[in-house]
């Protein structure tokens, strides 16, 4: 039996804007995992099987009369993306497909199966991928696994910058923009998969970033899931009434995100600090122009427990649900603060950074 693993992820700053491209953010990878196991079948019938997944609801629209199912939420479909994009690369290398059976297992839902937002549809994408090379025997490095799990993920959510895609390739801090959709979507129209694979992709920077000695990441889960895709929409809808404030917001985040990696590399804690909440203040002014909620009243209350122990908070992703992160240094009272949001129903997540040692 093989297993492949991917971890989830948190934005840190950065978020909306990263959809665009020149606008970087950053993110981290943390010790929560799916794991994809692959067996060949001992039959001509493969199965895929999840722990998780067998319960799962789907949402849909109305469309006039007709009733659309939204499949972006559902974690089958990102897996047979998987399955499909990284078979047809491996038809394209001369392989021949067998039956196997794969069996899915997460941790990045609780206990009672609310997901934390940690990115589960990018992990499990990612960890189908490199399931699938790995059984056929393909030799796999970070950025073919990245660009096969882009293309997947991205041809069911329509959507998204593929930034977590990337944090759940290559793992620990990083600072990422996103590639040129437009470009992607012309190349997989007019060339086979391996060629567009094997392109550079213009726009795409993945960078690996080491965080200052005594920094630590908090992180607080307000235990209300939100659904990015539907976020994501939203505000794409707003994108041309909005033009003048939307490139404001734009110029305004990379400006800030630029910062926070100067930080990273001046081992400064404090322009570290200062420009998240920077960050929280622009993601604001971005909610309202929106009309969306990112900061809801329990995130709201997260972060002014953690400003009160001289923590810089914010959101961490799509907002309007989901987890808050904290950035901390040796000065700040980490139990305290805990414990005072427990009192509040917000949940402390004790996850570490997770390193990731595959080729570049």
């Amino acid at each position: 039996m093989i297993t492949e693993k991917a971890p989830g992820k948190l934005y840190i700053a950065g978020e909306y804007a990263v959809l665009e491209q020149d606008c970087p953010a950053i993110l981290v990878a943390v010790n929560q995992f799916v794991r994809v196991s692959i067996t060949k079948s001992k039959t001509s019938t493969g199965l895929i099987h999840s722990r998780q997944y067998s319960q799962d609801s789907i949402h849909w629209v109305r469309q006039g009369s007709k009733m659309v199912i939204d499949n972006r939420d559902n974690p089958f479909e990102y897996i047979l993306a998987a399955i499909s994009f990284t078979e047809q690369y491996c038809i394209e290398q001369g392989i021949k497909m067998k039956v196997y059976d794969l069996h899915v297992n997460s941790d990045l839902d609780s206990a009672d199966g609310k997901k934390f937002g940690l990115g589960s549809s990018a992990a499990v994408t990612v960890a189908t991928v490199k399931a699938i090379l790995h059984f056929y025997g393909v030799k796999m490095s970070n950025e073919l696994v990245y660009k096969l799990s882009a293309i997947s993920h991205y041809s069911v959510q329509g959507n998204g910058s593929a930034g977590d895609i990337a944090a759940s390739v290559y793992g620990g801090w990083l600072a990422y923009q996103t590639f040129d959709k437009k470009w992607l979507k012309l190349q997989l129209e007019t060339n086979n998969l391996s060629d567009v694979v094997n392109e550079a992709w213009p726009g795409l920077k993945v960078e690996l970033l080491t965080p200052p000695k005594d920094m630590k990441l908090m992180i607080g889960w307000s235990q209300k899931p939100a659904s990015t895709s539907r976020l994501v929409d939203e505000t794409n809808a707003n994108k041309a009434a909005l033009n003048m404030e939307y490139k404001n917001f734009l110029s305004a985040s990379r400006a800030c995100v630029l910062k926070i990696i100067a930080g990273f590399e001046a081992n400064d804690i404090a322009m570290i600090k200062e420009q998240i909440r920077a960050n929280r203040k622009l993601l604001q002014h971005f909610a309202k122009i929106n009309q969306i909620a990112i900061e809801i009243p329990r995130l709201t209350k997260l972060i002014k427990i953690a400003e009160s122990y001289g923590g810089a908070a914010k959101t961490s992703g799509a907002g309007n649900g989901d987890c808050g992160i904290v950035i901390t240094d040796s000065e700040t009272d980490l139990d305290a603060l805990e414990n005072e949001w427990r009192h509040n129903n917000i949940l402390p997540l004790n996850f570490k950074i997770h390193q990731i040692s595959l080729t570049h």
